[in-house]
């Protein structure tokens, strides 16, 4: 339901730009669009079913491990960049941690080993298609004369699948917390979707692909710590060792080039 909120001030948000302040978007970008619409709804699924079946706190960390190694390997086939072996470490040391992070976190829930097997499974699905969106989205964004028109048509056409899901499933059990805090949630995503992930779109065009990934993925220290300081959650030796761990290993990689 919250997705499918977001999406729908997505939509409401991207509609006037695409469709009245930039170029209507050429042949071959629209099929290029096409192809981030299908990836993009296969990621939004299969994160969706993965936390269904695990705890949040375990999975998270496992999909976003998962996405900057096989960003980095996708890169360099496609783009032909190169890392250093400098920067191969820091690679190790951020996913590394992250994963490691899953564990901790895994000891503390209440573990259904069948459910968490499935969910660990849809994770490391979904990482993959974080790697490829990634990897499609920077291949996207550079094909088009005009970035701006990208985006907007990005998170236009991107959106439109899961207020229709959203739809199904109001009509089926209705909005227990109300539909005033859905929305809400849903507006405040959305404006944080098209500053953070057109942020690092833009980042992909004027960077290297890997290195953005890398450094999305800091967005898990960010996450911890205002879940310390503003909602008052422990977070422990371990944890804040692991969270040092994969802002070094950003450092790592961003220095190491």
């Amino acid at each position: 339901m919250i997705r499918g909120s977001i999406d729908i001030f997505l939509v409401a948000m991207s509609a006037p730009v695409a469709l009245f302040l930039v170029p209507w978007p050429t042949v071959s970008t629209f099929l290029i669009l096409v192809g981030a619409m299908v990836v993009h709804f296969a990621y939004k699924v299969t994160v969706a079913l993965a936390y269904a079946r695990a705890a949040y706190t375990v999975v998270y960390p496992v999909i976003r491990g998962t996405g900057p190694l096989v960003t980095v390997l996708g890169a360099s086939v496609i783009f032909g960049e190169r890392f250093t072996a400098v920067q191969w470490l820091g690679v190790a040391c951020l996913s590394g941690a992250m994963l490691l992070l899953a564990l901790r976190n895994m000891a503390a829930e209440q573990v259904d080993l069948r459910g968490l097997k499935i969910g660990l499974v849809w994770a490391v699905a979904g990482g993959m298609l974080v790697a490829i969106y990634t990897v499609y989205d920077a291949y996207g964004i550079r094909q088009t004369p005009d970035p701006f028109t990208f985006l907007a048509w990005f998170f236009f056409l991107t959106a439109l699948d899961f207020p229709v899901l959203a739809y199904i499933r109001l009509r089926r059990t209705g909005v227990p917390d109300g539909v005033r805090p859905l929305l809400w949630r849903g507006f405040a995503g959305a404006v944080i979707a098209w500053v953070s992930f057109g942020g690092v779109m833009l980042a992909t065009l004027l960077d290297k692909v890997g290195e953005a990934a890398v450094l999305r993925e800091t967005s898990t220290v960010f996450a911890a710590l205002i879940g310390w300081f503003i909602l008052g959650e422990t977070v422990g030796p371990r944890r804040l060792f692991l969270m040092a761990l994969i802002a070094l290993g950003a450092v790592i990689v961003e220095l190491g080039g």
